[in-house]
């Protein structure tokens, strides 16, 4: 497995932006498919985006579209969420994922996760 860390989570006003990382290190990053998931208080772990191994593809749950981008760093073992236009329905924890497939939306398809960021979007 891979071991992953989140960072780059907090408070911004709706209509804000946030740059959410996460670290990987313990197997080789390019042969994992990583995969940015959020869970908000009493709702089930949801979609946010993923992205292949070598950075090549990229899709996203349709209401973050356009708002959302996922990118990868191979020189750094990094995965970023850029967030834009934020709202207050964003509130979440926001984890990273790896998968050694690329292409799946559910949660379960995933090896490895991080211990979650906190985004908190105030109206």
């Amino acid at each position: 497995q891979v071991q992953l860390v989140e960072s780059g989570g907090g408070l911004v006003q709706a209509g804000g932006s946030l740059r959410l990382s996460c670290a990987a290190s313990g197997r080789t990053f390019s042969n994992y498919a990583m995969g940015w998931f959020r869970q908000a208080p009493g709702k089930e772990r949801e979609f946010v985006a993923a992205i292949s191994g070598r950075g090549r593809m990229t899709h996203y749950a349709d209401s973050m579209k356009g708002r959302f981008t996922i990118s990868r760093d191979h020189s750094k073992n990094t995965v970023y969420l850029q967030m834009d236009t934020l709202k207050p329905e964003d509130t979440a924890v926001y984890y990273c994922a790896a998968t050694a497939r690329y292409g799946s939306n559910w949660y379960g398809s995933y090896d490895s996760w991080g211990q979650g960021t906190q985004v908190t979007v105030s109206s």
